[in-house]
């Protein structure tokens, strides 16, 4: 018996060829029908013909959608039976075609890189290969609606090949807007000494990577700078040239070369190997690598190849490359071929450029296990432009996080829109960058520019300027407030007690806060703990040399400030500043915490990238055992506070004892969270709130997490971690809209 039912499709549905899929599908199951965009309200389908055809059908949209496509809902209606013959595509809705998502960038499929390899396909050795299911989206998009014309790609007019499959419904080609072939597409160049050489540019690059060179390869959304990972007198010089002495450095190889160097269990391979291909962080596996890679740390990140281009280089190369992104320290990425070869003329040797103009730049995502499940380190390509749904309301927000490590989140029609990663803008090109990135995700957005900008509370900031030149209104956000109250949107709580473990936040005292216990009730919220303040000799300056920090531990806690690692003169300096109270605000951050006792260990004495002595601390600690050392909470000036001056002093009776530095590191860890977590349980069992939660940048920390999950959970709580957005500052804008949101329904309300 035949049925028609009308089904409509919401969700990531528009420019991921999810109607020549839903076309297919109906044409192979001989029904009839049509399927139509309706912009931001997905898509309409009408389908008609037997009634286990038809089911069948419906089947094949839930489990066959293609890779790109992300359903967030599906219903269906039975209607009368028309009689059709045919399924057609038809025209979109008026506005149908300016809606909807646009799809992040994606892996090339498998049967584009079975293209790339068949000597008889018009695509064999293509670089930049891709359908309707891979390649490009989010990088090559100027405006809505997602057209070719609208693309970097209207550069490169299709062939008559090329066009015959784009109008095909039936090729997976239909429609991709950045089909492409060596006919019509994109062109790879190799340059050294300011001149194109002869020759394929695959092979003269692969031949410079095997002599050592450090090779500049222009990609999807922006340029890395590559070599050899396995030499330590080439990963060095990069490092020189660069000017990053310690920041670990970002690998690429195939699975199978990356598990020599990295140990990966099947969750880290399922990442890695998913269209998204994330930098995975993994713990280090055997000797090969080039000890400059990750100096000091256990843990090693690596992404696989993801375009055509690097399939085509590791056909060639058979050891693991460094793979960087393109710029100097706090800059953005370079994208441009001009100013690549004029700003990169001292550091690479060898340039493989492309003619695509890449319009959005876009870093590579990097996600780690911590506390059991995984949590993004920075969330850009292979998620970005990607929404997550939350309803603040319906007032359009813009929030612009902090100063470091940015993102700036835009929220429309119950849509958070979280961008990619921006970077430091204490810098001008970065601050520059930061307001084209806004322009263009308004663009693909089609979001109206709002009125409502939210910010950090701390004057100084870069962002906090600009929130108040581009809004009519702005809500100035506590940092660590945003960074609960984030966290409490992420998971739709209405009340949470969230443990901030950051590095620095302007506090409503004017204080340094960073290791903070805050009640959270919808929009209201009560910092109900900390750790204990201490001074922070020299202020900013105390970041940058650890070793003050530690030297204000220890004379807190009555012990040799000699200890530190600081020089005579530095520590009579600092003594000076403590003593007197001279440029030496009080903090309660995690971060200087663990800055500290690393210092005081040896393990890190100056740091030369955010988060380094905590990372090397944790690095130490991971082949150590801690010891059962109780933390003290206490109460002071009004709020409970983990005395961690009495845990330094702890520390360094164990290590006085004979305990080893591993031992020392990963006690500290252990005894910081456990001192949190009771802490923060405390509150909650007092305030009757079922939910706690773990967030700031030091969450990324596996210890740190697990020892607060087991806590909440041995007590009988919900404990809630960042599972879609970084829990350090490149997920501060999320938080900030989720508080924004609560502040306007109050002013709305009042």
């Amino acid at each position: 018996m035949a049925i028609r039912m009308r089904v409509h499709v919401a969700g990531i549905v528009q420019g991921v060829g999810f109607r020549p899929f839903v076309y297919r599908q109906a044409v192979a199951r001989g029904l009839a029908g049509h399927v139509r965009n309706l912009g931001d309200a997905g898509v309409e389908i009408e389908v008609e013909g037997p009634s286990e055809a038809v089911r069948d059908f419906l089947r094949a949209l839930r489990e066959k959608a293609p890779p790109l496509a992300e359903l967030s809902g599906l219903k269906s209606e039975e209607l009368p039976p028309r009689g059709e013959a045919e399924f057609r595509i038809l025209k979109s809705k008026p506005g149908g075609e300016g809606g909807g998502t646009i799809p992040p960038d994606i892996a090339i499929c498998e049967p584009c890189l079975a293209d790339i390899a068949d000597r008889k396909s018009r695509y064999f050795g293509y670089w930049a290969t891709s359908c309707t299911d891979c390649g490009p989206r989010f990088t090559v998009i100027e405006s809505l609606p997602y057209d070719r014309p609208r693309t970097s790609m209207r550069d490169f007019p299709m062939c008559e090949d090329c066009r015959r499959e784009y109008e095909d419904p039936l090729d997976r080609r239909y429609h991709a807007q950045t089909i492409a072939c060596p006919a019509c597409g994109p062109r790879l160049l190799y340059l050294e000494g300011g001149r194109e050489l002869p020759g394929d540019p695959i092979d003269l690059a692969a031949a410079a990577l095997k002599a050592g060179k450090i090779v500049a390869i222009k990609g999807i959304g922006g340029t890395h700078l590559a070599c050899d990972a396995t030499r330590e007198e080439v990963v060095a010089e990069l490092r020189r040239r660069l000017g990053r002495p310690g920041q670990p450095f970002a690998l690429m190889a195939p699975l199978s070369l990356a598990k020599k160097f990295a140990r990966c269990r099947e969750e880290d391979e399922r990442l890695l190997r998913s269209p998204r291909r994330p930098i995975m962080v993994l713990p280090k596996r055997g000797e090969g690598l080039a000890p400059s890679v990750a100096p000091g740390l256990h843990t090693v990140g690596f992404m696989l190849p993801y375009s055509g281009l690097h399939h085509l280089l590791f056909r060639q190369v058979d050891f693991p490359l460094v793979m960087t992104s393109a710029n100097f320290p706090g800059r953005p990425m370079l994208i441009e071929n001009e100013q690549i070869l004029s700003e990169l003329a001292g550091v690479a040797d060898g340039f493989l450029l492309h003619d695509r103009r890449i319009v959005a730049r876009c870093d590579d995502s990097v996600v780690r296990w911590a506390g059991g499940k995984p949590v993004f380190l920075r969330r850009s390509r292979g998620w970005v432009p990607q929404p997550i749904a939350l309803d603040l309301g319906e007032v359009p927000l813009l929030a612009l996080g902090a100063e470091l490590n940015v993102t700036f989140a835009l929220y429309h029609r119950g849509k958070v829109f979280l961008s990619q990663h921006i970077g430091n803008v204490e810098h001008l090109e970065t601050e520059a960058f930061l307001r084209e990135a806004i322009e263009h995700f308004l663009a693909i957005t089609g979001a109206p520019w709002p009125e409502v900008v939210a910010c950090d509370l701390h004057p100084g900031f870069s962002t906090t300027r600009l929130a108040e030149e581009l809004g009519e209104e702005v809500i100035r956000v506590q940092h660590h407030l945003a960074h609960v109250a984030g966290l409490a949107g992420e998971h739709g709580l209405s009340q949470v007690v969230g443990i901030a473990v950051d590095g620095y936040g302007y506090g409503e005292d004017g204080t340094a806060w960073g290791g903070e216990v805050i009640l959270w009730r919808e929009g209201e919220w009560r910092r109900a703990g900390s750790l204990l303040p201490v001074p922070m000799p020299g202020g900013d300056l105390a970041t940058l040399r650890p070793g003050r920090m530690a030297a204000s531990f220890l004379l807190a806690a009555g012990l040799d400030p000699r200890e530190g690692g600081l020089g005579e003169r530095e520590l009579a300096v600092v003594a000076r500043q403590i003593e007197r109270g001279i440029n030496c605000p009080l903090t309660s951050s995690a971060g200087r915490f663990l800055d500290a006792v690393a210092a005081w260990l040896g393990i890190c004495r100056e740091r030369t990238y955010e988060g380094e002595p905590a990372m090397r601390l944790e690095a130490a600690a991971s082949w150590g055992e801690p010891a059962p050392l109780e933390p003290v909470i206490r109460e002071q000036g009004g709020r409970l506070v983990v005395d961690t001056v009495a845990l330094f002093r702890e520390l360094h009776r164990l290590r006085a004892g004979g305990a080893s530095v591993s031992d020392v590191a990963a006690t500290a860890q252990a005894a910081l969270a456990r001192g949190l977590a009771r802490l923060a349980i405390q509150v909650a069992k007092g305030e009757g709130v079922g939910a706690v939660g773990l967030t700031g940048g030091a969450a990324v920390n596996d210890a740190l997490a697990t020892v607060v999950r087991e806590e909440a959970e041995r007590a009988g709580f919900r404990y809630v971690q960042h599972e879609r957005v970084p829990p350090g500052d490149g997920g501060l804008s999320f938080g900030q809209l989720t508080q924004g949101a609560y502040t306007i329904a109050k002013q709305d309300f009042a």
